[in-house]
């Protein structure tokens, strides 16, 4: 049930799977912490890993750094699995629109490059911090809240694949969209689009999203209760 101890979790919104110790790492977010679980069956509660964070997403890079967006500090750090402190690689210079800082970011891509893609909820748009870079460039959106193939609406999951082709979940929106790599003027929609409803093709507030090796798309379909799969051409 919901609560502070170890054994619980309090609105948990965002978690990852490190295959080296077979557990999860959790953004345990109204806890202000992030807490490793192991998956073996005789589990009975969590370690905390960093504490008093405002974190809302987590994510891995091919050599176990872990990141973690702070939603309070509009920040994102990276942190080696034994530390509490971080090192800062996007945001951390105040709440603003400008391209050294965030407004709120939610979830997070780490590509091959240790390259850190934000979704920069409340300035709607997705955000690319190159490893050691003072600013970000802006990837997706950017262009004011709204509904137009250059707009997004608060974004939320995100995920890029091996040719740097972004997909976002258009919270606001109701849809997925597509950012290629050389077209940062606008996007296409994936899935969605359409008003705000239960049917198929439709979202009532989109969250996550992640693909499989076969490149099917799962969509966390937040408030109609279900995820959803697509194949995706």
């Amino acid at each position: 049930g919901e609560g502070n101890e170890l054994h619980q979790l309090n609105y948990p919104t965002d978690v990852l799977i490190d295959k080296e110790t077979d557990s999860l790492i959790i953004c345990d977010q109204e806890n202000r912490r992030v807490v490793r679980w192991s998956r073996r069956s005789d589990t009975t509660q969590g370690e905390i890993l960093i504490d008093n964070i405002d974190c809302h997403g987590v994510a891995m890079d091919d050599q176990r750094y872990l990141y973690v967006s702070d939603v309070e500090k509009h920040e994102v750090r990276r942190y080696q699995l034994d530390e509490n402190n971080g090192t800062l690689v996007a945001g951390g210079n105040g709440q603003g629109d400008g391209l050294k800082q965030l407004n709120f970011p939610t979830y997070l891509f780490v590509d091959r490059d240790h390259s850190v893609y934000v979704s920069d909820n409340n300035n709607h748009r997705v955000m690319k911090w190159v490893e050691g870079a003072k600013e970000g460039i802006v990837v997706a959106g950017g262009q004011g809240e709204g509904s137009a193939l250059a707009q997004l609406s608060c974004p939320n999951g995100i995920f890029v694949d091996t040719l740097g082709t972004l997909y976002a979940a258009d919270w606001g929106n109701s849809r997925v969209m597509r950012w290629t790599q050389g077209d940062k003027k606008q996007g296409t929609v994936v899935v969605g689009g359409n008003d705000e409803g239960k049917g198929a093709n439709s979202f009532h507030w989109l969250r996550g999203l992640s693909f499989d090796r076969q490149g099917n798309l799962y969509v966390a379909d937040y408030n109609n209760h279900r995820v959803q799969r697509f194949s995706i051409e």
